[in-house]
């Protein structure tokens, strides 16, 4: 097992830099009208820091490989802008609870967890260590919301309420989907090889078409397909495919009374 030396302070740092990351960038996509000049005056220089100081952990030349991709980075987070107005226009559309921009970005524990998730998943494409998941941590910790920076989610996501929300690795999220609290996106099996080691790399989660809602505890296991604009009842257990269109509920509670001891 490789050994690292890293200070306690150090951490600590880490933790404060990426939540001042997230917020930057959150205020430079939503509300600066120059965003490129807020990236570089105020966004660049924490990225660069976050980079420097863990890249020297992995990399035997963490600077070469920063001058190589800050700029693209930089790029490819500015580029979440249209994104981050999508999921906002989601939470307008699917919640009647309020029809405030403010109160969204500033309250709503499933839009912070999915802005902090896309922030990560761009680290994550350009094959960052340890800094996507410190990301995803962070706002696991603060939403209750685990979000793997390895999944792929499109645009206009909406997670309402959200607490207990789980999201795999391998999952992929198609565009206009609803997850409510307790939603599990999980594999239903670990792979292993002939000796019992994990085989990495495998796609072991669901995928969700365009359009499909799935509500609070559902638990959809292992690589099948939800087909688009499909409806996913509450505390329904799934794993397998369900075609388009379909409406997928728990069988109906069946009761009957008794007395004097019969039905036992």
């Amino acid at each position: 097992m490789q050994k690292y030396e890293i200070e306690h302070t150090l951490l600590f740092h880490l933790h404060q830099e990426i939540h001042i990351l997230v917020r930057l960038v959150t205020t430079a996509l939503l509300f600066e009208k120059e965003p490129s000049i807020f990236f570089e005056e105020k966004i660049r220089h924490v990225v660069e820091n976050l980079l420097s100081t863990l890249l020297p952990l992995y990399e035997e030349n963490p600077n070469q490989k920063i001058e190589a991709i800050i700029n693209s980075l930089l790029q490819d987070i500015q580029d979440l802008g249209p994104i981050f107005h999508s999921d906002i226009e989601a939470a307008l559309d699917n919640d009647p609870a309020t029809n405030d921009v403010l109160e969204i970005v500033l309250c709503y524990p499933g839009c912070k967890a999915v802005r902090y998730y896309r922030i990560a998943h761009i680290f994550y494409r350009h094959k960052i260590p340890l800094l996507p998941r410190m990301i995803a941590e962070l706002s696991h910790e603060i939403t209750g919301i685990d979000i793997h920076p390895g999944a792929k989610i499109s645009t206009h996501f909406f997670i309402d309420h959200g607490t207990g929300v789980v999201i795999g690795e391998t999952a992929v999220i198609g565009s206009r989907v609803t997850l409510y609290q307790g939603v599990t996106l999980g594999a239903k099996r670990i792979p292993r090889d002939s000796t019992g080691a994990i085989i990495h790399g495998q796609i072991r989660h669901p995928t969700i078409e365009d359009g499909v809602t799935i509500y609070s505890g559902a638990t959809i296991l292992g690589p099948i397909c939800i087909g688009k604009q499909s409806i996913i009842g509450g505390n329904v257990w799934l794993t397998e495919d369900v075609p388009a269109y379909s409406r997928v509920t728990q069988q109906r509670y069946h009761a009957s009374s008794f007395s004097h001891g019969d039905g036992i």
